[in-house]
């Protein structure tokens, strides 16, 4: 909880020291440290990381790698995601003329690991908790406070996750 209120007031203090604009524009680096809000599997805290490259004006590219592990009763879960990622940035095709906003969209393409053990031997369901390929969709914002650092949002098949909050950073 300590961490929390940590980053609240960095961000705090980030927000309102410095209004610069920091739209997407092509060539920029960005990476997102998120926390999921919503976990596929009852328990735990989504953890993720994703990094991408401005290929185009609009299109950037890059990986993500998405964690969370728990003990849920009895039973001990831990479950990752890794692969790569695409997003069109929509502030031109929409004409959004705030540069302090990037609206995106896209998809990830990754494998997905999971193991499950218990007390009573190690089991591993089947289903949607076996590992395999994994196919998501994302539709996000982030919002700048600076040129380089920003917070950001997410709703789609996340990895993990169905909706992510988190801090982004211009490389």
């Amino acid at each position: 909880m300590k961490k929390i209120y940590v980053l609240i007031s960095v961000l705090s203090v980030v927000a309102f020291s410095n209004r610069v604009l920091a739209q997407y524009q092509q060539g920029d680096k960005l990476l997102n440290l998120g926390v999921g809000l919503n976990s596929y599997y009852s328990a735990g805290l989504p953890l993720s990381a994703s990094f991408e490259y401005g290929f185009t004006p609009e299109i950037s590219a890059g990986g993500i790698i998405d964690y969370i592990s728990s003990d849920y009763y009895s039973y001990r879960y831990t479950s990752m995601f890794f692969g790569a990622r695409g997003s069109y940035h929509f502030n031109k095709l929409l004409n959004i003329n705030d540069k302090s906003w990037d609206i995106y969209g896209g998809a990830s393409l990754g494998f997905r690991t999971f193991s499950w053990g218990s007390g009573y031997g190690n089991t591993v369901p089947g289903g949607t908790y076996a590992s395999g390929l994994f196919l998501g969709i994302h539709a996000g914002a982030r919002y700048y406070f600076t040129p380089r650092v920003g917070a950001f949002a997410e709703l789609g098949a996340l990895g993990s996750s169905n909706a992510r909050l988190g801090v982004t950073f211009k490389l």
